[in-house]
């Protein structure tokens, strides 16, 4: 119990710490020396996790109960007044409407759960990415943000609060990870949309500011349904207990659905799924840290972590599987949009709500080989997406852009930094790479769900998997372009940005080689004690197959950065004309210049045609939603719930 809630109040320390400190040498020595700390503890609690069965800690103060609650209603008066001098009414409302139901469920009367901390193999794994990835990006954000604001001379410089935001922010994601109870996971979440707010609007302009309030405000819509869980489960559902995750989980869909029901849909909504994704799209204004961290390698993660939670009471029913319609249509249409996009980091936002998709559909199939993918999805997209994330950021700066045009040759002025993005990209759609092994473990989860839902779902991963490897492959191809009028500019990057960048390219080919150990040591003994299901999902042989695989293609990037300091370039061959490796010769004798341009297929894909057909199709699955729950609620019967919908299909 000591390493957990060190691992929540340590960040938190940190966090009042930083706000104090003005020097940037000294604040930039704390940011080192507790990463690396929060680093060690996360993977120590891993280590301590090994073997064991879950453990639950009673905590035996209501104190730091009320804390929160406290907690919570300073949130809340706080946005009322941001609301209130932005004019943002409906915000207000959203608030108002909230801090009376949290009200309600904390001072009501009826049955107060006591509250747990506990720590199971997914928990600990959740914690790995939280305390490694995430302390590793505050590093990198300490030579980012003393770039940052080297362009933005105008300015004002926040650095010391930016700190303080980011460590608070890892702090609360300890939370939700580690708390049994529902009360203290509500007071956590909200903690995480208030950081995202203050960090996406943290240039204060007219757009950071417009697309700070459009985030929050979806987010606290998926908070309203959380706290109106709460209030359902203390007051409608007859079984207070269930006000623990752990109690809440076993009593399954008789019981929990409708609860379950209201904070998977909070879960959609903190995970940018269709139709809230456009918050996620918008938070690009924000620093690249920030998008690092809380919208794709933490805050987004904790929305899909809270539907994986519960998806054994999900499996087997028509919401279980309504839902994973929802994360498939969303995979699809995201993974189309961003093949258009030639803005780099509206390629990674939208490739992010695509994979989170993915996830979702498989917590929605609810099975325990769509329970092993989704794990692993979440394990893989940390750390290839974090790291695709902090090496744009930098070559952003570096290039003076983001657009992936002018990345070409970019294998020549930033190897390095190349070399990483090459690791990340191969991550993200190259066999056998971990995103692969996990969609193949996707595949094969719907299979064996033997719905037409599963079918419908496994179209939907054929085709948008076949959409990434046109956009990954395209982006791919720009970098490693020749271009010998590029001069290497990386000793011109910061110690605090390449040395992140570089241990988080190491970590995503450590996770593709070690995935067989990790599934082994901690996901088959989750699955057995929570689904029964004591077999691999992959066999021994195909294991073998794809560590030589990854190793083979491993070296592919590192190839590559060698031939770039060694080989020679030779002359291109362009149907019989002359030229140099430039140029060519055209009619009339003039010398004309080689141009080659990515293609982007804007006419199929563009955001304006694509986005507003998943959200039609994703509002309408959540009306249905909404409905069942709805009659079940209004019934008193859970019947309509647990239908399956193979005969509607």
């Amino acid at each position: 119990m000591e390493f957990i809630t060190f691992v929540i109040l340590f960040p938190l320390l940190l966090a009042l710490l930083l706000y104090t400190i003005r020097k940037d040498r000294t604040r930039s020595i704390v940011v080192y020396a507790g990463a690396a700390i929060l680093s060690i503890a996360s993977l120590l609690l891993l280590y301590l996790t090994y073997g064991q069965e879950a453990t639950y800690f009673q905590i035996q103060t209501e104190t730091f109960s009320y804390l929160l609650f406290i907690v919570e209603v300073l949130i809340g008066a706080y946005l009322l007044w941001l609301a209130y001098t932005h004019k943002r009414w409906l915000v207000s409302v959203l608030v108002l409407a909230q801090l009376a139901l949290i009200t309600v469920a904390e001072f009501g009367a009826g049955h107060h759960t006591e509250p747990y901390l506990f720590i199971d193999e997914f928990s600990a794994i959740m914690a790995v990415i939280i305390g490694v990835v995430g302390s590793l990006i505050c590093v990198y954000a300490v030579g980012y943000m003393r770039d940052w604001h080297a362009h933005h001379k105008g300015e004002p410089d926040q650095r010391r609060f930016f700190f303080a935001v980011m460590f608070l922010f890892l702090s609360a994601m300890f939370g939700i990870v580690f708390s049994d109870n529902l009360s203290w996971i509500y007071a956590f979440w909200e903690v995480t949309t208030l950081c995202s707010f203050l960090l996406i609007g943290y240039s204060k302009s007219e757009e950071a500011t417009n697309n700070a309030f459009w985030a929050l405000t979806l987010n606290l819509i998926g908070g309203l349904a959380f706290a109106g869980a709460i209030v359902y489960i203390k007051f409608f559902s007859g079984a207070p207990e269930m006000m623990s995750l752990k109690e809440l989980t076993l009593l399954g869909p008789v019981v929990a659905l409708i609860p379950v029901a209201l904070i998977s849909f909070a879960g959609l909504t903190k995970s940018a799924q269709m139709p809230f994704s456009t918050w996620l799209v918008g938070a690009m204004v924000a620093p690249t840290p920030v998008s690092a961290l809380l919208h794709s390698a933490t805050m987004v993660k904790a929305g899909v972590y809270i539907i994986v939670r519960f998806a054994p009471v999900l499996q087997g029913t028509a919401l279980g599987l309504l839902f994973a319609l929802i994360g498939g249509v969303t995979f699809f249409a995201a993974s189309c949009i961003a093949a258009s996009q030639s803005n780099a980091k509206k390629v990674l936002a939208y490739s992010t709500i695509a994979n989170l998709g993915l996830i979702v559909a498989c917590a929605g199939i609810g099975t325990g080989s769509a329970i092993w993918a989704a794990i692993f999805l979440i394990l893989f997209h940390a750390v290839a997406k974090s790291l695709l994330f902090m090496s744009v950021g930098t070559v952003e700066h570096r290039i003076g852009s983001r657009d992936i045009d002018s990345m070409v040759g970019l294998i020549h002025r930033l190897p390095i930094i190349t070399t990483m993005m090459l690791v990340g990209i191969g991550g993200m759609f190259l066999p056998p790479f971990g995103m692969l092994i996990a969609k193949w473990a996707t595949i094969q989860a719907f299979l064996l769900s033997f719905t037409p839902v599963g079918v419908v779902l496994i179209g939907l991963l054929a085709y948008g998997s076949a959409v990434t490897v046109f956009f990954w492959a395209k982006w791919m191809g720009s970098l490693i372009r020749y271009d010998p009028d590029q001069e290497n500019e990386e000793g011109k990057v910061s110690f605090s940005e390449l040395i992140p960048i570089q241990i988080i390219g190491f970590c995503t080919i450590a996770v593709c080689i070690l995935f067989p150990l990790i599934s082994a040591a901690f996901l088959i003994p989750f699955l057995n004690r929570i689904f029964g299901e004591a077999s691999s999902i992959i066999g021994t042989e195909n294991t073998i197959i794809v560590l030589l695989m990854v190793l083979l293609i491993v070296a592919l990037p590192f190839s590559i950065l060698y031939y770039n300091r060694k080989g020679t370039p030779t002359s291109q061959y362009i149907a019989g004309r002359t030229g140099t490796a430039h140029t060519f010769s055209g009619s009339l004798g003039m010398t004309r210049t080689i141009t080659l341009d990515n293609y982007y297929l804007g006419s199929w894909f563009a955001e304006k045609n694509v986005l507003p057909i998943g959200t039609i199709i994703c509002i309408a699955l959540l009306i249905f939603i909404g409905t069942i729950a709805g009659v079940s609620f209004l019934t008193g019967t859970s019947d309509i719930v647990t239908l399956s919908l193979e005969g509607a299909l």
